[in-house]
């Protein structure tokens, strides 16, 4: 099966999708200087963005990762997260203490992997024999009418 890639980097893809898969990489908030709560919902938002331009939705996440700088955060990120989360599909996800990030203003990152949704199947065509043999028993009725 093939593999489609998002936005590919010299060093990472924003997106790989494969096998009916979406794996979006870590993302965090563009504006650093924001709070914990600032920080998630903007994170959150361009996960929401990526899953759409990927071809999904919130509703099929599978998986979350989230690393937090300090569990003292931890309350105003869930608050984030439980506004944004689709309540009656939540993901499987995991909590990580990580002290230092990429960037030391950076308080939240989250990773998450969802599935595409089911396309519905397109309807089967008659096979071609079927098709010209209903069409030479047309000509052979029309043939026959003549006579």
């Amino acid at each position: 099966m093939a593999i489609k890639r998002i936005e590919v980097g010299s060093r990472m893809s924003e997106a790989v999708i494969h096998n009916g898969t979406v794996y979006l990489s870590g993302s965090t908030a563009d504006n650093l200087d924001q709070d914990i709560k600032g920080q998630t919902r903007e994170t959150l938002g361009y996960i929401e963005h990526m899953l759409r331009k990927c071809g999904t939705s919130k509703s099929n996440l599978l998986s979350a990762v989230v690393w937090i700088k300090t569990f003292q955060d931890f309350p105003g990120m869930n608050a984030e997260w439980d506004k944004w989360v689709d309540p009656k599909n939540t993901p499987v996800r995991a909590t990580v203490h990580s002290a230092e990030l990429f960037d030391p203003r950076v308080r939240v990152e989250i990773k998450v992997i969802a599935a595409l949704p089911d396309r519905p199947a397109k309807a089967a065509r008659k096979p071609v024999a079927k098709r010209q043999t209903a069409k030479r028993q047309t000509t052979k009725r029309k043939a026959a009418k003549r006579r």
